[in-house]
């Protein structure tokens, strides 16, 4: 007798529980696996949809009564760098890069622990231990790397990006960076260098996550020449912040859970011969 597991991913909706971008708005995500052997097929296919990485899950917001969050990315051929961002990358030129695989250090928890304790203390990632830290680096069924950017001089780690890479671009899943050197502009920098390494590799996107316009913590992805937020369905190019952050209609609005799941396209997938 053969058994086979359902070729489909299944999805679910997690329970309501306070955003952590808006005051006084209750979140709630729709989630599926990311495991088997068509993990890598899924990811690049649902990250096209709006859909971001958690460890082993893949996730998008679909709340009730909020339509703020939108799934940004940067069209690596449309960007042209700010001239505050060309400072930034001089500032920053110092540094030397290296992509490890996906491995957690002591020292990449340390800069992780000062980065929430100075700029993100009340948030939900703030109680995170290091054993929690170690899964968000190391869980991942599919292609990612630990992008470090340290000093040549001292040997000091000074900031850190864990990376998927698609099919189609580098998502840049969760970055921190040492928060004693604001005049440097570190998360700013962080996501240059990936479009420049994504040029170089022949990859046309850079996945921000989600930009949440009114919120100061997500502010910045706005800042980005060929910004692109997923809307009803495809990828639409942002030609004036102003514009999304004032009413425009949002691509996971408030349908059922039901209709939403139906309009997810998946990738082919069909169970191996035994």
């Amino acid at each position: 007798m053969r058994h086979t597991l359902p070729i489909a991913p299944q999805f679910y909706v997690t329970a309501p529980q306070p955003c952590p971008y808006l005051e006084g708005k209750m979140e709630r995500k729709l989630f599926t696996a990311l495991q088997g052997e068509g993990a890598n097929q899924l990811n690049d296919s649902l990250s096209q949809q709006g859909f971001r990485r958690s460890q082993n899950v893949l996730y998008r917001p679909s709340c009730t009564d909020c339509a703020a969050c939108l799934s940004a990315r940067i069209d690596v051929s449309a960007f042209q760098p700010s001239k505050s961002q060309k400072r930034a990358v001089r500032r920053n030129s110092y540094l030397r890069r290296r992509a490890n695989s996906p491995w957690a250090t002591d020292e990449q928890y340390d800069l992780f622990r000062t980065y929430l304790d100075t700029r993100h203390a009340d948030g939900g990632m703030a109680d995170m231990d290091v054993f929690e830290f170690a899964a968000m680096i190391e869980e991942t069924p599919i292609r990612s790397r630990v992008v470090e950017y340290s000093d040549p001089e001292s040997g000091n780690l000074i900031a850190v990006s864990l990376t998927d890479v698609l099919d189609d671009g580098l998502s840049m899943v969760y970055s921190f960076y040492s928060p004693d050197q604001p005049q440097n502009s570190l998360g700013t920098y962080m996501i240059l260098d990936h479009i420049d390494i994504a040029r170089e590799a022949g990859l046309p996107y850079i996945y921000l996550g989600y930009w949440v316009p009114g919120s100061p913590k997500m502010g910045y992805k706005s800042r980005f020449a060929g910004l692109e937020v997923y809307s009803q369905g495809e990828w639409k190019r942002v030609k004036d912040p102003c514009d999304i952050a004032h009413g425009g209609h949002h691509p996971l609005s408030t349908a059922p859970i039901a209709e939403q799941v139906a309009s997810i396209q998946l990738p082919d997938r069909h169970p191996t011969k035994g």
